[in-house]
């Protein structure tokens, strides 16, 4: 039986960064008022993440870490904070105000919480890259 959950896992990958970045770019709009602010932060920070997430995982894979429920609480607060940093800072750097960053950045997180989730509802009910679902 082939196994196509490599095909599955790009898929949510692309869709996961394409639902994270429009969000950044919608509350990047909203809170600078601007929305040519939220597409220059939306694209820089596609490319970002892409970079930070290999740096990231990278990281974990030479960890210590080795209990599994500590180790993916681990990895998710810390991608949630470079994720985070990451959009504070593009958000100041395209702007010029610390304060939107900052705002962008706090929002960030409640609003990419309830979207992660939701996609990984969705993706679960998908058996797309999926011979046959583990029960």
């Amino acid at each position: 039986m082939k196994d196509n959950s490599h095909k599955r896992h790009v898929a949510k990958a692309i869709t996961w960064r394409l639902v994270g970045t429009i969000d950044t770019m919608i509350l990047s709009w909203i809170i600078s008022g601007n929305p040519i602010f939220g597409v220059k932060i939306g694209v820089i920070e596609m490319l970002t993440k892409m970079v930070l997430y290999y740096f990231h995982e990278r990281f974990w894979y030479n960890t210590t870490v080795t209990n599994a429920n500590k180790r993916h609480i681990y990895k998710t607060i810390t991608w949630r904070l470079v994720g985070t940093l990451d959009t504070i800072i593009i958000g100041y750097l395209v702007t010029g105000n610390a304060i939107i960053g900052l705002k962008i950045g706090f929002f960030e997180v409640a609003t990419k919480l309830i979207l992660y989730y939701l996609h990984e509802k969705i993706w679960y009910k998908s058996n797309f890259g999926i011979d046959k679902r583990k029960q």
